[in-house]
Formats: C-alpha cells, structure tokens, sequence
C-alpha cells in the first residue's frame, strides 16, 4: 500500500477550481502530481497557485508520467467517456465527473473496461456525500422513518447568458436537467435503494428551437413498489434568488434538506428529530466533494470497499427515457 495517492485532475474547469483543487490542497495522503487542460495558460496558472510540479494539454501525455495512481475527469461531458477510457487504459483509477457518459451503452463500455484494467472507477455523485444527506440515509437506512414512498425536489437557477458547451447539445448530452436534475434523479434513487424504474413521463420547454438544450424541464418518475419522484428544474427562473430543495416522503416520517430538517411519527403525533451536528464550516459545495475525494482514495488505497458504479446504468436509462418522454411528449415505459 502506498502511503500517498499521487492524482491528476483532467479540466480545471469551474468544478475544479471551486471544489476538486481546494478539496485535494486539504486533504492528506494524496499529492496533486499534475493538472492538464486545453488552455494551457490557465492550467499553468493554477499549477502555480496550488504548487503542482507538471502541466499538460493532452490527457495522453499526463498519463504517461510514473507512477500516476489514479484521475479526476472534469472534463466537458462529451469527453467524459473517452477521458475515462484512455485513463483505465493506461492502468490508472478515475474519479469522473457526473455523468459518467453520455448514454447508459457508454456506462456499460466503461465498467467493461475497468473490469478488464482491473481499475477502480467512480462517479463524482457529491450529494450523495453531503452531510445532511447521510443524516437522512442513516435514519432511512435504520428504519426509523418507515418506507420511503417519494421524492419532491428542485432546483431553479436565474436566467443566465447561453454560453459555453452547456449550451450546445452535442456537448454536454442535456440541458438545465442534465446540470441540475440528474444529481437530484441520483440522490433520490440511491436514498431509495435504486428501485427499478416503470415509467416516466417528463416535459420541457426549449426556447431557441429543437436542436437547442431545454431551459427547463419537469419529470414524474414511477417505480417498483409504488415509489414516485418528480424533478421539476430550471436554469432560465425569473425570480429574485436560486431556489433549491428536496423533500422525502415515508410512511412514518419526512425529511427534507437545506435546511436539514427531519420529522418522525411518535405516538400518533409528527415530532422534530432533526439532528444535531450535521452543520459544517465548510459550505455545503466543498464539504461533500472533500468526503466524496477521501473516499475515494480510501477506496483506491484498498482502506475501503469498492462497488463498481452499475448503478449509474439505470441512471443513465432512465436519464434516456426522460428525455424520450419530453421530446415524443408521451410517457415512456422500461
């Protein structure tokens, strides 16, 4: 076992300057070895800022340095399942930025082909490791709030200048709901044990034409067990402030986060249980990719168990089916 994990971070992007490089600056047992981007400068400059020793533009010649044991892919979608592909090739773990690809077959390519590496891959989920997140996973996980039946979530950000491959469907797969509502479909289907998904039925609204990515976008998700989600997103609100939330719904209680709050049934009568402690100095952003990075590197350390991410199949069918639904404007059965 190595006693430190030396990583590279493929795009420093947004992402990356606001949560990847400032949660590795801080975090022991890893060394920031390299950065790689297509802008040169810019990659330079951050090396600089958080003492990195090499710099690259091509992903194939970061991964040529010795001794690199794993990477971080924050890298445009589009990019996400051939940056994945080259790293596993080269013999090195990865930690990709959601979604992993940009259909579910591009999942099923990649967890093939860290079977066949022997590598060690992950998705960068963060709200899965978000602290008021666990709070509510232990209580579920423990029974106390009885069985989950639903989730009622959403995020609705300002209206904001369409620039950038987030913008351009070829680039990043999706629009408002491929940013903003794909953690949410994740977060509610792993708090549910990932149920197999029945049908869907999902509506859009596109304002610069049908080739464009949607602006918003509105999804009822129905499955096994009678467990329902809806995911209701925007990134062109009027409104004065971004608005997010997430609400779930058991049979013997509720949850619902930012902020935290959880209610349990006792004696016929609904009683705040909500926690003490699940706060942190850090914002919430920072906080779970720093936990989601440890475990990450516990996991490529082998001082965690690894799972390889299959769960991210259905979520990408179902990612598929969402949007099939919304283009053909009926509902979608799997």
């Amino acid at each position: 076992m190595k006693p430190t994990v030396r990583i590279g971070v493929v795009g420093v992007g947004a992402i990356a300057q606001i949560a990847h490089l400032p949660a590795l600056a801080r975090l022991r047992g890893v060394k920031l070895v390299a950065l790689c981007d297509n802008d040169g400068p810019k990659a330079r400059a951050l090396a600089e800022r958080f003492d990195v020793e090499d710099v690259f533009t091509d992903i194939e010649d970061l991964l040529e340095l010795d001794e690199l044991d794993a990477v971080i892919i924050s890298t445009p979608n589009h990019l996400h399942e051939p940056h994945v592909l080259s790293a596993l090739a080269a013999k090195v773990h990865v930690l990709c930025e959601r979604p992993l690809a940009l259909t579910s077959r591009g999942v099923e390519r990649i967890l093939n082909a860290a079977a066949r590496a022997d590598r060690k891959v992950a998705v960068a989920n963060n709200y899965r490791f978000r602290s008021d997140v666990q709070a509510v996973s232990s209580f579920l996980r423990g029974g106390e709030l009885g069985k989950l039946f639903g989730v009622r979530a959403g995020h609705y950000q300002p209206r904001r200048a369409a620039e950038g491959w987030r913008f351009r469907r070829a680039e990043a797969g999706g629009g408002a709901f491929m940013e903003h509502g794909l953690p949410l479909l994740d977060l509610a289907l792993w708090l549910a044990d990932f149920p197999e998904p029945v049908r869907v039925s999902a509506h859009m609204e596109r304002s610069r034409g049908a080739s464009a990515v949607e602006e918003s976008l509105v999804a009822l998700v129905e499955c096994a067990q009678g467990k329902t989600f809806t995911i209701d997103v925007s990134w062109s609100y009027v409104g004065a402030e971004e608005r997010w939330w997430f609400d779930v719904l058991a049979t013997r209680g509720s949850a619902q986060l930012a902020p935290l709050r959880v209610v349990k049934e006792l004696n016929g009568k609904a009683v705040d249980v909500t926690p003490r402690g699940a706060a942190t100095r850090d914002s919430v952003l920072l906080q779970s990719y720093r936990a989601e990075i440890a475990h990450f590197l516990a996991v490529v350390d082998e001082a965690a168990s690894y799972e390889p991410p299959t769960d991210q199949v259905t979520l990408l069918r179902l990612l598929e089916a969402i949007y099939k639904s919304a283009d053909e404007g009926k509902e979608v059965r799997l």
